[in-house]
């Protein structure tokens, strides 16, 4: 009976290991510039400097205008008033052409929150988002970054579901402890 308790207790602490590693709470967040779109409206893009405003919820997501990356861009796009109302910018990043990114910030984002095009990945590496099942895509990650740059939350699944609420509560808290 003990080593049966052992054993599941075991089998539990590797369910809980990520299949991968993203950026580790704690981490500092790499600082990048890139080309984004907010409302089909090209900029650049500094994480810097959106640090500098608070708490950045940056989420990676594999391709534009397929059905989970849409819903998770509406699930946004509907709680960025809220996020903003704590001080948060949220940003998402794919592989997608600025070009592409245009049209996608407009329709699924809503006009609400800018997207960066990262066609040769260079972000994604940097923040190990990388699709380990389609190496050009992006996996489907959700960083929260203090303005310190620290990763304060980290999520990893292709479910689009929890996303946004998962990290609307990290950035509620972070709001709590930092008034």
């Amino acid at each position: 009976m003990k080593s049966l308790c052992v054993s599941l207790v075991l089998l539990c602490g590797l369910a809980a290991i990520p299949a991968r590693a993203a950026l580790a709470v704690g981490a500092t967040a790499p600082n990048f510039t890139a080309k984004a779109s907010l409302g089909g409206k090209e900029f650049d893009f500094s994480l810097a400097d959106a640090l500098k405003k608070g708490p950045v919820v940056l989420y990676f997501y594999p391709a534009a205008f397929t059905k989970g990356c849409t819903i998770e861009a509406h699930d946004f796009a509907e709680a960025t008033d809220k996020f903003a109302a704590l001080g948060a910018t949220v940003i998402g990043v794919s592989h997608d052409s600025i070009a592409t990114l245009d049209k996608f910030s407009v329709s699924e984002c809503r006009s609400k929150f800018a997207v960066v095009a990262d066609p040769n990945g260079t972000v994604i590496k940097e923040y190990d988002a990388v699709l380990q099942k389609n190496p050009a895509y992006a996996d489907r990650i959700s960083y929260v970054i203090s303005p310190d740059n620290k990763v304060l939350f980290t999520y990893t699944n292709m479910n689009p579901d929890k996303h946004v609420e998962l990290t609307m509560a990290v950035v509620k808290k972070w709001r709590e402890d930092h008034p």
